[in-house]
């Protein structure tokens, strides 16, 4: 079983974000973080709480509930009990200065709340400082996104070929993946950065279920339940001969995951059309990979990728319809990360960023095909987590 992060791997963290945070292009005198995924990745713990940084060094971790908890898991000396926000004023003083927060996340409620007991002299966002700092993974971090991605590369190769039968609905598939991942060590949930994104497993879907209009910013689509809840399939969805298997999973374990996706073939051969775009999908990330490395820039990628795509790629690419600007994303405690293989992202790579990088394509009628497989970015070039892409599976 892998273990909570060390002292060691903690204090590291924090100490890199103080960097961080003192060469900021505003002056930094308080940081405020709220996110329980960002008070993991700083304490070792999930709680009902608030972690402040102080420019003078001081950090400390006020926790409403479960403080006992709180003092199990982290290996740090920093965790106080708090009530409400006013307990804080016997250790942090009222006057906060220049203040770093979530933008992205924190309520203006929350901030109203605050601001009854401090005084914050400027507001500043947080949100990209922290991204940055946890699109670099530790070789803590790097042990359990490998496992993570062994795991799922058997997931997808070997349990779900057992999983399909005939007549099974979209949402019997989606249940009974879900009960395998579990039993075989994954972590139950599917955390995304992106505001207001609901996922239990991923995007699955039985053939042109797979390019219905979805919300969710990825090039492939769900039908699911209703416009109520357009995630985990459709109940009146049936598997049939012929019909393709679109299955774009995350997985995760001890909080971190990986990403990769499959497309199954049920019960006969895909069509010649339909094996000349997936493969195709193959081709792009093989060049992808090969450009994944260490001071490339994404922009630069994510062009040269774009303007240079094979005929069979030239409708639908990243999208039926309505096709997303990325062709890849950072992975870790989120599945949607920095850095991205967009146009806008201009920030070169650094060694042992996670990225996974998802070539897809509608096929009208048909459904999507294409490919998805998360990378660690090295010196010598990427290195592959979760086994590699491969053709449609026929089962």
């Amino acid at each position: 079983m892998i273990s909570n992060p060390t002292k060691e791997e903690l204090e590291n963290r924090i100490a890199q974000l103080f960097n961080m945070l003192n060469t900021a292009e505003n002056n930094f005198d308080t940081a405020i973080i709220i996110s329980k995924v960002n008070q993991y990745y700083f304490t070792g713990t999930m709680q009902d709480g608030i972690l402040i940084i102080k420019k003078d060094g001081a950090v400390a971790y006020f926790v409403r509930k479960s403080y006992d908890r709180a003092q199990l898991e982290c290996q740090l000396d920093i965790v106080y009990k708090m009530s409400t926000y006013k307990d804080i004023l016997a250790v942090i003083p009222q006057a906060l200065g220049n203040t770093f927060i979530e933008t992205d996340i924190m309520p203006m409620a929350l901030i109203d709340r605050l601001k009854k007991y401090f005084i914050m002299e400027k507001i500043n966002p947080l949100d990209k400082i922290i991204l940055s700092l946890r699109a670099v993974k530790s070789d803590f971090e790097l042990e359990i996104i490998a496992e993570s991605g062994k795991q799922h590369q058997y997931l997808l190769e070997n349990i779900v070929p057992e999983i399909l039968k005939e007549g099974m609905s979209e949402t019997d598939f989606l249940s009974e993946l879900y009960c395998r991942m579990v039993k075989q060590g994954h972590h139950g949930v599917s955390r995304f950065n992106m505001f207001q994104i609901e996922q239990i497993v991923g995007q699955i879907g039985f053939g042109d279920s797979s390019i219905y209009p979805t919300n969710f910013n990825g090039p492939g689509g769900m039908l699911g339940m209703s416009p109520a809840v357009p995630i985990i399939g459709n109940r009146n969805r049936y598997l049939k001969k012929g019909d393709l298997v679109f299955a774009d999973v995350g997985y995760g374990i001890s909080g971190y995951h990986s990403d990769k996706t499959q497309v199954y073939s049920f019960g006969t051969k895909p069509g010649e059309k339909v094996i000349e775009v997936h493969s195709a999908c193959i081709e792009i990330i093989s060049k992808l990979a090969n450009l994944l490395k260490v001071n490339a820039i994404p922009a630069e990628i994510y062009k040269e990728i774009t303007t240079n795509l094979p005929n069979s790629l030239s409708q639908h690419f990243m999208g039926y319809g309505e096709s997303v600007k990325f062709l890849g994303h950072g992975v870790g405690l989120h599945i949607d990360e920095m850095p991205v293989i967009a146009n806008s992202y201009k920030i070169p790579l650094k060694e042992n960023m996670v990225v996974a990088l998802e070539p897809k394509c509608g096929i009208v009628g048909v459904g999507t095909v294409g490919v998805e497989e998360t990378y660690v970015v090295k010196a010598t070039g990427a290195v592959c987590l979760t086994g590699g892409p491969r053709e449609i599976m026929v089962v």
